[in-house]
């Protein structure tokens, strides 16, 4: 609050999402290559398709059964618990990258999702998305927030399997093929 008690302006944030956020194994909600494990990667473009080398991108998503992760232990990971939650700053090329499961879809769910959030050097505020596995194209029909989109859209919010099997997602802050983001009330 400011002095005169009205509210005080919003703050852009970062670029120092570097030194107090990432921690150690952040990326990795599975130990990399285990039983089940999947990479996910892609890289983080401004409005000028330029990467972005100082963001910070977190997942929080349910587990292959689609249900919703209860362990502790997200901080310090112990290489065992699932707890569906992982944190990644970009490399200088833009890239983040998670060791993670594939998720199932939460119950009332029509297709599997990772809830997306996106904290880079400029945003007034922290951007949602989601990233949806490709190959439930049925599930992926059938989910009300792609169907409510135009296919140009809706594409933005679809990974692409690599040809090792990992998940590929670019996430664009702005500009042509900008992310779907979502806002919450």
């Amino acid at each position: 609050m400011s002095g005169d008690g009205g509210i005080t302006g919003g703050q852009t944030v970062g670029p120092f999402f570097g030194y107090g956020l990432p921690y150690p194994r952040g990326e990795e909600l599975v130990p990399p290559y285990s039983p089940g494990a999947v990479l996910l990667t892609g890289v983080v473009l401004d409005g000028a398709g330029a990467p972005v080398p100082d963001a910070l991108v977190e997942i929080w998503q349910p587990a292959p059964d689609g249900s919703v992760p209860q362990a502790t232990g997200s901080l310090r990971r112990d290489g065992v618990t699932f707890t569906g939650w992982g944190r990644a700053a970009t490399d200088a090329a833009g890239r983040y990258r998670f060791w993670t499961l594939e998720p199932g879809a939460p119950e009332g769910a029509a297709a599997a999702f990772l809830a997306v959030a996106v904290f880079a050097r400029g945003l007034l505020d922290r951007l949602h998305t989601r990233i949806y596995p490709p190959g439930d194209d049925a599930a992926l029909a059938a989910d009300p927030l792609l169907a409510s989109l135009p296919p140009e859209e809706r594409e933005t919010l679809i990974a692409r399997r690599g040809p090792d099997g990992r998940l590929v997602h670019d996430i664009r802050l702005q500009g042509e093929k900008e992310t779907v983001f979502l806002v919450y009330r």
